[in-house]
């Protein structure tokens, strides 16, 4: 059995079973973050029966607060699965992750193909193809015994912290005000957790998207139409205790909202 596919049967394994992955050991950790994206193709594939299909990618560390918090200083993605995508005023269980926080973020919804062939990818390019903006929640957990010693390619490996989403209403790409102004706030039981704008994140949501894009076509592989693409977090990520309610107010996109009981 070759060490990629052994790193991922070992990450696949403590995510089923919501036990904190500990430091993989030398011989089969990812040796850098091209091996982590190897790792994590794997992962999916073992992931699919559990967590249905892959509807689409979140992308970490596109802005400087959550670049310096985990001090990794450039855009990482990971997978979104059909079950982890949950509808605007969904009670979910903080019992089901094992360290669970959310994240304030613009998400997209694609209208067309974004396909290998036709890489390199402008931000020009990777707007036309946006069908709808939505106020998004990313669900993040930290399935780590700790994660500040496991180093950006492990953390690649298992999805950069994914665990989900939660949606808003969408707004057609022709009605969203300018992503630039848009300030998030992040509302924890009423009480404001962070804020950020839409220049928080690489200068412009279109960049991640456009980084994705690029990153994607790199390995062969590219964005499909209907798929929703979590920009990056406009705040610092929070971390929840069980009873929160959690509130991202999005100007101009709206607000999307989620209970962990």
């Amino acid at each position: 059995m070759n060490r990629i596919l052994t790193c991922a049967q070992a990450i696949a394994t403590v995510r089923r079973n919501r036990s904190p992955l500990k430091t993989l050991p030398a011989w089969s950790a990812p040796r850098d973050e091209a091996e982590g994206y190897k790792v994590q193709r794997a992962l999916h594939d073992l992931l699919l029966p559990s967590a249905g299909p892959l509807v689409g990618y979140k992308i970490g560390c596109t802005s400087k607060v959550m670049q310096q918090y985990l001090n990794i200083p450039h855009p990482c993605g990971g997978g979104v699965f059909a079950r982890g995508v949950h509808e605007s005023g969904v009670h979910l269980r903080a019992a089901d992750y094992v360290r669970v926080g959310v994240e304030c973020e613009i998400a997209v919804r694609l209208a067309r193909d974004l396909p290998p062939a036709a890489a390199p990818f402008m931000d020009a390019v990777v707007a036309e193809a946006i069908e709808a903006y939505l106020p998004a929640i990313e669900i993040v957990d930290d399935r780590y015994e700790k994660w500040e010693t496991l180093g950006a390619p492990t953390l690649i490996a298992d999805d950069f912290f994914a665990a989900g989403c939660v949606l808003g209403a969408p707004v057609a790409r022709a009605a969203a005000p300018d992503l630039l102004t848009v300030t998030g706030r992040a509302l924890i039981n009423g009480e404001e957790a962070g804020r950020g704008t839409g220049a928080d994140v690489l200068g412009h949501p279109h960049h991640a998207l456009a980084w994705l894009a690029n990153h994607l076509a790199a390995e062969g592989r590219g964005l499909h139409a209907g798929q929703i693409v979590l920009t990056g977090s406009l705040v610092k990520t929070i971390w929840l205790a069980a009873g929160d309610h959690v509130v991202m107010e999005l100007g101009g996109l709206g607000t999307v909202e989620a209970s962990f009981g």
